[in-house]
């Protein structure tokens, strides 16, 4: 998987199940302001990239996640060491 199937993939699952405006995701846009998730809004958003691309992600893993570019990097390299393993 590309990074472009994984962007395409992380925004069409925002828009769809988390009812996030489409035209507000861009790479540079705060991921928590954009998305206003609550901390059962966050456990889905969990579940739904393991379910999506078969990663596990941790609390750890969003230290310093501040932009949809960050959140995009994280994802792409969490596939890449599944990959690789």
């Amino acid at each position: 998987m590309n990074k472009a199937d994984i962007i395409e993939t992380i925004n069409g699952f925002l828009v769809e199940e988390f009812e996030v405006d489409g035209d507000t995701i861009s790479p540079e846009a705060n991921l928590k302001d954009t998305l206003g998730l609550d901390s059962l809004d966050y456990v889905d958003l969990v579940v739904t990239i393991e379910a999506n691309f078969g990663v596990k992600l941790g609390e750890a893993d969003f230290v310093g996640i501040a932009t949809f570019q960050n959140f995009y990097d994280l994802i792409e390299n969490k596939i890449k060491v599944k990959e690789n393993a």
